[in-house]
């Protein structure tokens, strides 16, 4: 074995044992701190008719000519139907996270603790698909649908998509929607059940996260140049579809207001935008650092006003 060959074995099995530690945390911490919405939550109890879906700020019309026109009654609607569509958009990626997930661990290290994490990550993307069904049928009882378009761009992604191009993927759905709940859930102006879907949804995702990062770390070591400016641009064109698409038209049409003009308000509201850049202020910093905030990427990232 040559010297060269000799160090790349041992960069490798370095990176793996950190892995592997990293995992072993994780499923430590999900065993200690793993919550059932479905038992934690009382799902007969009635709603209060004087609180918010999520906090009026996080709304997409919040700072806008319509909100100011809108009554108490129709804001606390708005925020109940756009936080429903944000569960329901939630649950589509899930499900597209779950499959790239167990392609990912196929034939994997059955004793290892990188793959048995990954399957636990798994078993609380389903529990969260369930809550967020569970909430939102409450709270609404409608629910949302990525575009057709969006929809097929989400399989050929969750068909095609792996090592860091998936996992970046997944920091991007969960690092927007972790900032966004870490809000909603101190605020007592938000429904009681939809806090704690957020609490739960937050704790469990830190997990998730960290483990996302490690793997697209790992999966970053020694590229070329010509992958990673590839990976980069897949990732930012997959997190301009998914931010775009959380909350849908129909949202705006089921809370009773003029659906078109509300688009219309959402798509120009410098507050909203500069909500999302907000809550995209660590995952810039993270994609920056591992190489993946290309140009070519930015003007994606910047179209979606996540930077």
């Amino acid at each position: 074995m040559t010297a060269a060959m000799e160090r790349t074995e041992n960069v490798i099995s370095m990176r793996d044992q950190g892995t592997e530690e990293v995992s072993a945390r994780l499923m430590a911490s999900a065993a200690r701190l793993s919550r059932n919405a479905m038992t934690e939550i009382d799902w007969s109890k009635p709603m209060d008719p004087t609180k918010y879906g999520c906090s009026p700020e996080w709304s997409s019309l919040y700072g806008t000519d319509y909100w100011d026109e809108l009554t108490e009654e129709q804001r606390i609607s708005v925020t109940r139907h756009e936080f429903a569509s944000i569960m329901n958009i939630g649950i589509w990626f899930e499900m597209i996270l779950q499959e790239m997930v167990i392609r990912d661990q196929y034939l994997g290290d059955y004793h290892g603790a990188e793959f048995q994490f990954a399957l636990t990550e798994v078993a609380d993307e389903c529990r969260h698909s369930l809550m967020f069904a569970k909430a939102s049928e409450k709270m609404v009882g409608t629910s949302y649908r990525p575009s057709k378009k969006v929809a097929r761009l989400g399989k050929i992604f969750m068909q095609t998509a792996k090592n860091e191009v998936a996992y970046a993927g997944i920091l991007v759905a969960e690092e927007v929607l972790d900032v966004f709940q870490r809000g909603c859930m101190r605020d007592d102006r938000v429904l009681d059940f939809i806090r704690t879907v957020n609490e739960i949804h937050v704790l469990e995702e830190s997990r998730h996260m960290k483990f996302a990062r490690e793997e697209v770390r790992e999966s970053l070591e020694g590229v070329s140049w010509a992958r990673r400016q590839f990976s980069a641009l897949a990732v930012s064109i997959g997190a301009y579809y998914i931010v775009t698409s959380l909350v849908q038209r129909k949202a705006f049409a089921d809370a009773g207001l003029d659906a078109d003009r509300a688009v219309r308000e959402m798509r120009h509201n410098s507050h909203f935008h500069s909500m999302i850049r907000s809550s995209c202020v660590h995952l810039m910093e993270f994609l920056d650092e591992v190489g993946l905030l290309t140009k070519p990427a930015m003007r994606y990232y910047r179209k979606a006003h996540m930077l």
